[in-house]
């Protein structure tokens, strides 16, 4: 017989400074809302530089239950660091996530642009430092300016219930389409049977 357990979806936002258009102030905490009426747990991955800048927000972020990840402190590709720039860089990210929010990241990281999910290099150093790199496999490019949220909500509600049982989806927080999406991929998703659950209930991750 088959698994007659709901799928599990991870949304899983990236909380980082934006550097494309259509990224309004106020997106984060629609986002944050949304998720709050639908009493949707996620997973952020917060920059250490940006948890500094927004620091009330990104205590929010952990005081609403959700999941709080490491995403670097300055948001740089982690191959083209050397050893030590990769250690001082998450352990000066760590020391900013925590005093922001309160929360421990350890052991959720996610590398900037994705750049080193795969480099065993990387891969070992964050394990030296008590992290798991935490991929995705549902991508709506929600950071491109000609994106909707129309298309992000429909796009990110078919790749994962496609994807089956696990789907990490890759978000961001602050496209205004995005925080447009967020309601409408809740509801889709959850409408489909799918459990909307952090990284960490899940047994097997990219």
């Amino acid at each position: 017989m088959g698994d007659a357990r709901p799928p599990r979806v991870a949304l899983t936002f990236d909380a980082e400074h934006p550097d494309r258009p259509l990224c309004p102030p106020g997106s984060v905490e629609r986002i944050l809302d949304g998720l709050r009426e639908a009493s949707v747990r996620a997973t952020f991955f917060v920059q250490g530089r940006w948890a500094e800048a927004y620091p009330d927000t990104a205590r929010r972020i952990a005081e609403d239950g959700h999941l709080i990840g490491h995403h670097s402190k300055y948001h740089a590709r982690m191959p083209l660091l050397h050893d030590d720039g990769v250690r001082e860089d998450i352990r000066e990210g760590e020391e900013a996530i925590i005093a922001a929010t309160g929360a421990d990241p350890r052991p959720w990281f996610r590398c900037p642009f994705g750049a080193g999910h795969d480099d065993p290099r990387i891969l070992g150093l964050l394990e030296e430092l008590g992290y798991r790199n935490v991929f995705y496999q549902v991508v709506v490019e929600d950071w491109e300016p000609w994106r909707t949220g129309a298309e992000v909500e429909r796009d990110a509600v078919r790749a994962s219930l496609e994807h089956g049982d696990g789907a990490v989806v890759l978000l961001h927080t602050w496209p205004a389409p995005t925080a447009e999406a967020v309601p409408g991929i809740v509801r889709g998703l959850l409408s489909a049977g799918a459990d909307l659950v952090g990284v960490d209930q899940l047994e097997r991750l990219p």
